[in-house]
């Protein structure tokens, strides 16, 4: 039988078939690369005699984190489908845009989301539902049913492999389009710097219907043969245990800020000891140099990187010899990636100086699934304009500082607020916080804290604007104070700061 030559799971299990591939924590289910192969194949072959799904057909997915979901993935590559995660944290008006955009022949789902699939089918035309569960369902039957041998549609690194949407934070999601080019340049990319191999063992934590759950580190793992452990959703005690578990081997895990706050707020973590072996990234978001400092001083170099949906995961990576003289850098361009900061007036920056991050690399997406004003918005002479702010260094190391939009000017100053909110953290006492910009009279705008202390921690408003006195320049510091108990995060634990705009915008 001819395989594609980027069919990893079958070249794998042609080669190393006895080796573990996936570990589903949640049903307590293992999968050698043969029976990987096996199940994926056969799947593929249900879903064309059953349901007819062809080349270029989009193949959705309403689930929690499953060893199913890259059964899926690698099913419908070898019919040339299109894969299709669904965030099954929106609501069904916000599901239905994004469902009606791609359009998809079958939608699997898990059983307790079958009255929204069921609704969805309704709303959008979906032809075909199949409900996903590790007993007696339709998902299941469909394996049973498949033929072994299905000979997979020619593909090139052209052909179109995944869409992810992104989270909507103005306006509709967008349909970022990725290529299995892009798949395989971003595994390139990043397992260069953080030394993937076949001895790799990689810790799933983020949704699979975000990069990060899919490409940092799962994919890269199945590229070389490794091992992936999937966590059906991120529980903070779960994870600092199988972190610190030698029996567990986890070698390369990723998480946002919010999921290594968490942990180290355990009681655990004052006693966890962690393997010099573990490759622990964090991104997703800026990162406080507090937190880096707090997890190396209990003896695990969190290691920053910056990416995106649209570049399939990373465009910058700090290599782990790095990891302490520049901690709180997210590292230098990757291997196949060009960066560049550049002004609002689309010249280049100089270093130390504050800029928006373009990108051109065989890993950034090719555009929005049919969006042609997004298209035209995000490129410019060939490079992706990121929207993200950072500066760099005189060694040539990046350092995040913010969303684009996210900067506010006050009184004509621009203030980037992740750099505000480092100096909040430094603080003793606050747990989480965020920093908007609201309108004023005289300035424009000014910043305001949103802020969540402690478990049992008092600090009061003139304590928290002593220290910002203490520690900011006088246009940077917030001019108010808004108490929460918690920030509110999208699916990766990124603080979302348009909800925070929406209930504490207000002058």
């Amino acid at each position: 039988m001819t395989t594609q030559h980027f069919d990893w799971i079958a070249h794998h299990a042609a080669n190393r078939g006895e080796q573990l591939a996936m570990v589903d924590l949640a049903t307590s289910r293992a999968f050698t690369y043969t029976a990987f192969d096996d199940r994926a194949g056969r799947l593929a072959s249900g879903l064309r005699a059953e349901i007819g799904v062809a080349r270029g057909d989009r193949v959705a997915v309403l689930a929690h984190n499953s060893s199913d979901l890259f059964e899926i993935q690698f099913a419908r590559a070898r019919l040339g489908a299109v894969f299709v995660p669904l965030n099954w944290r929106l609501t069904v008006p916000e599901l239905r845009f994004i469902v009606g955009d791609c359009a998809p022949v079958v939608l699997i789902h898990d059983p307790e989301f079958t009255d929204a699939a069921t609704e969805l089918a309704a709303t959008c035309g979906i032809a075909h539902l199949r409900g996903r569960d590790p007993g007696d369902s339709a998902y299941e039957r469909l394996i049973a049913a498949g033929e072994a041998g299905l000979v997979p549609e020619p593909l090139t690194h052209d052909d179109i492999e995944t869409i992810l949407y992104t989270s909507g934070t103005t306006g509709h999601p967008k349909g970022a389009i990725i290529t299995h080019g892009m798949r395989f340049w971003q595994t390139v990319n990043l397992t260069g710097p953080t030394r993937v191999t076949a001895d790799s063992v990689a810790l799933v934590t983020l949704p699979q219907f975000h990069v990060g759950g899919l490409d940092v580190f799962a994919n890269p793992a199945f590229h070389y043969g490794g091992k992936v452990v999937v966590m059906r959703g991120y529980d903070p005690a779960l994870c600092l245990r199988l972190l610190t578990d030698p029996v567990a081997g986890i070698t390369h895990v990723v998480g946002a800020p919010a999921h290594y706050l968490f942990m180290s707020q355990l009681p655990e973590f004052e006693t966890a000891s962690f393997s010099p072996n573990l490759i622990a990234c964090i991104a997703a978001a800026p990162v406080p140099v507090a937190q880096i400092r707090l997890w190396d001083d209990h003896g695990l170099s969190l290691l920053q990187g910056y990416g995106m949906t649209e570049a399939r995961g990373v465009i910058t990576m700090l290599d782990p010899v790095d990891r302490i003289r520049k901690a709180g850098s997210a590292g230098k361009a990757c291997l196949h990636v060009a960066v560049r900061l550049m002004r609002g007036d689309g010249t280049d920056t100089a270093v130390g100086e504050m800029g928006e991050i373009w990108v051109k690399s065989p890993s950034i997406t090719p555009g929005y699934w049919k969006n042609d004003e997004a298209n035209r918005t995000a490129f410019t002479d060939g490079w992706f304009r990121t929207g993200d702010a950072a500066l760099i260094d005189e060694d040539g190391f990046y350092y995040i500082v913010d969303r684009w939009k996210d900067m506010y000017i006050s009184g004509g100053e621009n203030v980037y607020p992740a750099e505000v909110e480092e100096v909040l953290f430094k603080l003793e006492g606050i747990a989480e916080a965020a920093i908007i910009g609201v309108p004023d009279e005289r300035w424009g705008e000014v910043g305001r804290a949103i802020v969540a202390l402690k478990p049992g921690v008092t600090v009061a408003e003139a304590e928290i604007m002593r220290h910002c006195d203490a520690n900011l320049a006088r246009y940077k510091q917030p001019r108010s104070v808004r108490f929460v108990e918690a920030l509110p995060r999208n699916a990766t634990g990124k603080v979302h700061k348009p909800t925070l705009r929406r209930l504490y915008g207000d002058a």
